[in-house]
């Protein structure tokens, strides 16, 4: 009814109402006004009973903002946009750290589309003396980071620039989540605008509109307009607070108490989120790589480079981490405890305590002068006494004992920094209950120092245990160290089986063997195949190892005879050490020898009975270790060492790696703990052969880890990898049945890294489950490349990628891939035999063993990724057609006459392309990456991935899924292989098309093209060779006019021709 009043007035007012002349005009006119009003309720209707999803925005706080005409003052209002609607925050005057804690709810329209929406967030300052809205900064949060409120986590975004002229600064701190829930919300009324009398006062939206109330939203309305065209309405929504009385709500008060997220330490500035990089699509900001400017030891990183400030940085600190400071105290023994059992035992340990921190070390049964040498840490800016107290206890079964303490101010403690020699320990006495110090002592050595101490490796941080343990194995403090490790040197072991000589089966001499050769070393199990019956049977058959040194294991050798089918009856066997065997480093030849065979494995490796000259079964074969190649224990994409394994052929290092492992943000749970959300996590970075191992920092989502290390480099074209664990490994009592939890992964290549800048950027954290791509958190570092030979990086772009024996007598790929699978297996038993162990699961992760298996998402993702190359090319094939459809007669002229130019100057040509290629390098640093490139989840085909996929690339091998999903899934790998097999099929049939002008199979065709051939040459050889390629040009770009849309006589011969399909079942 609505409707039809404002109609009617609308016409009245332009008197264009027909009252006498046409009354029937004015009943049809009602009458389409009242079908049109029942429509759009219909409508309405069936839309909100389709979909309740909200999606929510809290708008938290903002920090360090920047109003360019006005530095130190600004008065910030957040406008949302989102779906055509848009919400407003109330303004905070006079404040660039403004704190809101507003949540607005959005109606979803269409849910299916959720993830291809934006919301978009504007930073605004009010300005009272004009309505222009100066620009402070905006926010893009793309669909696909949108969850669930229960996942949803406040998160600081960067503000970004509108434009190029356009400055920003500062962040914004919104928490975005998804919703079905029914938002309690009170209706809003609209508040008047009040006069600012004085900067404190409430100053609302500067928008002067009247405002209407709803009972979940205030909607704003919109001047009615002339419009040319029907476009979507956009809804302002206004965040009113409610008041009874209409009353305009109190000034804010400027002071924050300490509950508010403002007193919480903000993340390092984020200075960058995306730079142009080789893609070219645009990731979420969830998922971009940030850069920052932390303040390290060495100074504040800006931009790349070390900006120092007025404080150096003490000798021995490192310069890529910030500078942290422990309390150590070095535990090393007692001395004259006195007796406090019945028995006239002892069992003493020691409690180290300051504050709320404590440190206990292990127990010794019955004895009174124990030796501990253990070492504590604790953080200074965690401590909260000035007291450090080292008790001597007595372990009892029902309350401990007290033998002894002694105090520290630590007002008194010395500092120490490297490389100063370590501080030596002291003996102190012990005070008893009655304040008496006796002959009881205990030998101590307290100082103040940093990450960069002897003893950071080795010492036990108060953060590293739960404030309800009373006591700590040696196990248990083990597996929350850091530590460095080494992986074996790998070696290939080439094998030749030759011959044997006089093989004789003892139990029937009579019957003529059907041997075979089995070699054995350790795991690693290889057979020859059966040869002819005979006393001489001959295989000539190599066979490839991969061995580590220590060469621990021996080569064990058995001749077999295959006496029935499922019998096999040892000959004889030899045994040989790995350590006896020759070495070579390139293609030489290598020496066989004649080896006599024993009974059983014990009468080979007696070296008596070796020596004596018997009658018996021999073996010729030759054996030796090959040092040309790289032993590959990881993928080739990833590979961070190319090096032969032979040290001689070693060339000097070009440069040197640093990393610094800075910190952890926004980790999201991986386990509970007295009911409360939590992490135990440790970092794993892996370069060349050595490892290492952060420390592990407990009952933290947000740990500091603050450890530097560093490599020789040897060649750019290698991979730094780094990943997060959480650890499952340190509580007493555990089985050790779990597994160390993933939580995500980073990349960096050498190549993309230039020398001697200081890369810090937090990179997201991804994984990728059955259940989908997840972040779960951010992982803060600090790179650096720096060369010490630039002649002799230069020369290694100019030098093969591996070593010479892999192409003077390469390996086939199926042979590459067995002789990984056997030295990961290496690696992962020599590593798990260090203390505290790198386990399986965390090898598995770091060296992408599993990449190999089939994965329908990683299939899509590499055919994208093929496509994606050869667009340049099949754009370039489609401007092309335009040029010769004349769609740009301007254009095809202009190709014309380079073309005719080309012709005519032929030498111009490869000057021309070489030219064009330069001005494109050129042009393109301009939009260089910034930052070394990450996980990209678009190229990797994870953002749109379904379920079934995902539970199929993560089931193991040998599937153990139910037969109808195996069926379900090999029914779709046969549709996939169908498909696949029939563009093989029709490329090879192109082929043979080729071959079939020659060949004669179809004798009528190759007679004709023989013929055609003959008189092409005789006109080729009369006419000019440009005058041929001018009008072979001409005529493929000539003007449609020209054209017909019938295929040319070439192309319908060429498709005449046989090809082999004939000829398949």
């Amino acid at each position: 009814m609505d409707t039809c009043q404002n109609l009617t007035a609308v016409l009245k007012a332009t008197g264009q109402f027909p009252w006498k002349q046409r009354p029937s005009h004015v009943f049809l006119v009602l009458l389409l006004c009242f079908a049109r009003e029942n429509n759009l309720k219909k409508v309405s209707q069936q839309k909100a009973f389709m979909s309740n999803i909200k999606l929510g925005v809290e708008v938290i706080s903002a920090h360090g903002l920047f109003h360019r005409d006005k530095q130190n003052s600004c008065s910030p209002f957040v406008e949302l946009k989102f779906d055509n609607q848009i919400f407003r925050t109330t303004t905070k005057p006079n404040d660039p750290n403004p704190v809101w804690h507003e949540c607005f709810y959005f109606l979803v329209s269409d849910p299916s589309v959720l993830s291809t929406r934006t919301l978009e967030a504007h930073v605004y300052s009010y300005q009272n003396e004009s309505e222009a809205k100066p620009f402070l900064g905006k926010v893009r949060v793309n669909g696909t980071s949108f969850v669930p409120r229960s996942e949803a986590t406040p998160f600081n975004y960067p503000l970004e620039k509108r434009s190029v002229f356009s400055r920003a600064r500062g962040e914004l701190g919104l928490r975005v989540f998804i919703t079905d829930d029914d938002p309690s919300l009170s209706p809003s009324l609209p508040t008047p605008i009040p006069v600012p009398e004085s900067p404190r006062a409430y100053i609302p939206s500067p928008r002067q509109e009247p405002v209407k109330s709803d009972a979940n939203m205030v909607v704003s309305n919109e001047r009615t307009e002339p419009r040319t065209e029907p476009k979507p309405k956009s809804r302002t929504f206004y965040n009113v607070s409610p008041s009874v009385n209409q009353q305009p709500p109190p000034p804010p008060m400027m002071n924050y108490s300490a509950h508010e997220m403002r007193a919480a330490p903000m993340p390092p500035r984020v200075v960058q989120v995306n730079a142009p990089g080789p893609s070219s699509h645009q990731l979420p900001p969830d998922f971009s790589v940030k850069e920052t400017s932390p303040f390290l030891g060495g100074g504040q990183i800006i931009g790349g480079r070390v900006v120092r400030g007025a404080k150096r940085p003490a000798s021995g600190t490192y310069d890529l981490v910030e500078e942290m400071r422990f309390l150590y105290v070095r535990v090393v023994k007692a001395r004259d405890l006195p007796t406090k059992d019945l028995t006239g035992s002892l069992d003493p340990y020691v409690e180290v305590k300051i504050g709320n921190f404590k440190g206990v070390t292990t127990h010794f049964n019955k004895n009174s002068d124990p030796e501990w040498n253990q070492v504590f840490a604790f953080a200074i800016e965690n401590l909260q006494s000035n007291i450090l107290q080292v008790v001597v206890k007595d372990k009892d079964i029902v309350l401990d004992d007290f033998v002894g303490i002694v105090r520290f101010d630590l007002h008194e403690v010395r500092s120490r920094v490297p490389p100063d020699s370590p501080l030596a320990p002291e003996w102190y006495r012990l005070e008893n209950k009655k304040g008496e110090k006796k002959k009881s002592e205990v030998m101590l050595a307290v100082w103040e120092g940093t990450q960069a101490d002897e003893a950071f490796g080795d010492a036990i941080f108060s953060d590293s245990l739960p404030s309800s343990e009373s006591s700590i194995s040696n196990i248990i403090s083990a597996n929350l160290r850091s530590k460095v490790y080494h992986s074996p040197r790998l070696w290939y072991l080439r094998v030749k089986i030759i011959e044997a000589q006089d093989v004789i089966i003892t139990s029937d001499k009579s019957r003529v063997p059907e041997a075979f050769v089995r070699i054995q070393i350790g795991n690693q199990m290889l057979k020859t195949k059966l040869s002819q019956r005979s006393i001489h049977p001959k295989w000539n058959q190599e066979f490839m190892f991969v061995v580590a040194e220590p060469f621990e294991e021996h080569m064990v050798i058995s001749v077999e005879d295959h006496s029935a089918p499922n019998r096999d009856e040892p000959v004889g066997k030899a045994v040989f050490p790995l350590s006896s065997l020759d070495k070579r480093t390139d293609d030489r030849s290598f020496r066989s020898r004649w080896f006599h065979l024993e009974d059983s494995i014990s009468d080979a490796m007696d070296a008596d009975k070796l020596k004596k000259v018997k009658f018996a079964t021999r073996l010729h074969l030759a054996a030796v270790l090959e040092g040309g190649y790289h032993v590959f224990d990881e993928s080739t994409y990833y590979s961070s060492d190319l090096r032969p394994t032979a040290k001689p052929l070693w060339k000097k290092e070009i440069g040197v790696l640093e990393l610094g492992i800075l910190n952890a943000n926004g980790l999201h749970s991986m386990k509970s703990r007295d009911g409360k959300p939590t992490a135990d996590t440790y970092v794993v970075a892996k370069y060349g052969h050595k490892w290492v191992r952060s420390r592990t920092v407990i009952n933290s989502l947000s740990p500091k880890f603050n450890e530097q290390y560093t490599w020789e480099v040897y060649d750019p074209a290698t991979v730094l990898t780094i990943c997060v664990f959480d650890n499952t490994h340190f509580e007493a009592g555990h089985s050790g049945s779990n597994k160390d939890q993933t939580i995500g992964k980073v990349r960096i290549r050498l190549s993309t890294l230039q020398t001697g800048r200081v890369y810090t950027h937090a990179y997201p954290l991804l994984v990728l489950q059955a259940s989908g791509l997840k972040k779960r958190g951010e992982l803060h570092l600090a790179v650096r490349f720096t060369c010490t030979s630039v002649s002799g990086m230069l020369v290694k772009y100019t030098k093969p990628l591996l070593p010479k024996m892999h192409y003077i007598q390469p390996l086939s790929v199926s042979l590459q891939e067995v002789l990984r699978a056997q030295a990961f297996n290496i690696i992962v038993a020599r590593l798990g035999r260090s203390e505290p162990p790198l386990r399986r699961e965390v090898v598995e992760y770091m060296t992408d063993a599993k990449t190999h298996l089939f994965s329908m998402r990683r299939s899509k993702a590499n055919f994208f990724r093929f496509t994606t190359v050869f667009s340049g090319v099949m754009s370039v094939w489609k401007w092309m057609g335009q040029v010769c459809t004349w769609s740009t007669p301007v254009t095809t002229a202009l190709v014309h006459v380079l073309y005719t130019m080309l012709v005519l100057f032929p030498e111009m040509i490869l000057p021309t392309v070489f030219l064009y290629m330069a001005v494109i390098g050129m042009w393109s640093y301009r939009f260089r990456p910034r930052f070394p490139p990450h996980m990209d989840t678009k190229l990797s085909y994870a953002e749109s991935v379904n379920a079934d996929e995902l539970d199929e690339e993560f089931d193991i091998f040998p599937t153990v899924k139910a037969p109808d999903i195996v069926k379900m899934r090999y029914d779709r790998l046969r549709i996939v292989a169908g498909k696949i097999q029939t563009v093989v099929g029709e490329i090879a049939a192109q082929g043979e098309r080729v071959q079939a002008l020659l060949s004669w199979r179809d004798p009528r065709a190759t007679a004709i093209f023989i013929t055609f051939c003959f008189i092409t040459a005789m006109a080729l050889y009369i006419t000019p060779f440009k005058l041929v390629a001018l009008l072979s040009g001409y005529y493929f770009m000539r003007h449609p006019k020209l054209r017909h849309r019938i295929p040319s006589a070439p192309f319908n011969f060429f498709r005449r021709l046989p090809a082999m399909t004939d000829s398949m079942l």
